[in-house]
């Protein structure tokens, strides 16, 4: 059993920038591969982005690309979602995800075990 906890969500402004940080408890961080995924009132869950196990592999939704950018400590069990230039329309609860998964990354909710909390992040216009 893996728990994920995410934190640094907020309010922002748009065109801020804001840091998501997901600790892991599991023993062997570096086997799972992590993603990040949004959700509003009445919409599906939404992909955002995904790193491989050992950070070799990302993978972004074309509404994030080239603002918000993923990374890793394993040293820390930590996944990180670096998000900037955002928009009103980033408004959502975000969750960090785990899956068994060295050297791939999955943009499918299904393919995930394990699920954060979730933590809120609002962008104001």
């Amino acid at each position: 059993q893996v728990q994920l906890v995410e934190s640094g969500g907020g309010l922002v402004q748009a065109g801020g920038s804001l840091r998501l940080s997901c600790v892991a408890s599991a023993r062997t961080f570096s086997s799972y591969a992590m993603g990040w995924f949004r959700e509003v009132p009445g919409k599906e869950r939404e992909f955002v982005a995904s790193i491989s196990g050992i950070g070799g592999s990302t993978y972004y939704a074309d509404s994030v690309k080239g603002r918000f950018t993923t990374s890793r400590d394993n040293a820390k069990n930590t996944a990180y979602l670096q998000m900037s230039g955002l928009k009103p329309e980033d408004t959502a609860v975000y969750y960090c995800a785990a899956v068994v998964g060295y050297s791939r990354v999955y943009s499918t909710a299904g393919a995930y075990d394990y699920w954060g909390q979730g933590t809120q992040v609002t962008v104001s216009s």
